[in-house]
C-alpha cells in the first residue's frame, strides 16, 4: 500500500534506513542502492508487434511500483534474506523486498555467450568480469 501523498516525513525512519545502508556498505555487501522517483516522472516504453510505444506516467493501472533497489554481493539467498529482514521499514508504506540473483555469464548458455561476444565485444568483457 503506497503512502498517502500528504504523509509526514518520518526523520527517525529515514535515519534508520540510512544507517542500514551504512551497515551494508561497511560489511562490504552493498554494490548499489538508489531510490526511484514517483512514476509521474517516468515513462513506460512498450514493445508490441515489432514497434515501440511510449506511455508517460503516472501509471495508475500499475498496482505495485518499485520505489528503489539494492544490489548486494552475498554468498547465498539466505544471506540476502537475512539482510532484507533487517530493513527498518518504510515511511508510511507496506514495503516488499523482492530478492533475485543477477544473471551472470555463467548463467547464459555458451552459444548465447558467443553471440554476445560477437555483437558486443567490449561490453561482454565487462559482463564476464562481473560474474
Amino acid at each position: 500500500m503506497p503512502a498517502p501523498a500528504d504523509a509526514p516525513f518520518d526523520e527517525k525512519v529515514f535515519v534508520a534506513q540510512m544507517k542500514f545502508n551504512e551497515e551494508m556498505h561497511k560489511a562490504g555487501v552493498l554494490i548499489a542502492s538508489e531510490g526511484l522517483s514517483a512514476s509521474a516522472a517516468g515513462a513506460h516504453v512498450v514493445f508490441k508487434n515489432g514497434k515501440s510505444d511510449v506511455k508517460d506516467g503516472p501509471f495508475t493501472e500499475t498496482k505495485e511500483l518499485i520505489g528503489g533497489f539494492y544490489v548486494l554481493e552475498v554468498k547465498s539467498k539466505d544471506e540476502a534474506i537475512a539482510w532484507a529482514r533487517r530493513y527498518p521499514g518504510g515511511m508510511g508504506n507496506d514495503d516488499v523486498m523482492e530478492i533475485r540473483p543477477l544473471t551472470g555469464a555463467d548463467d547464459i548458455p555458451a552459444e548465447f555467450m558467443k553471440l554476445i561476444e560477437k555483437a558486443a565485444p567490449t561490453w561482454s568483457e565487462s559482463f564476464k568480469k562481473s560474474s
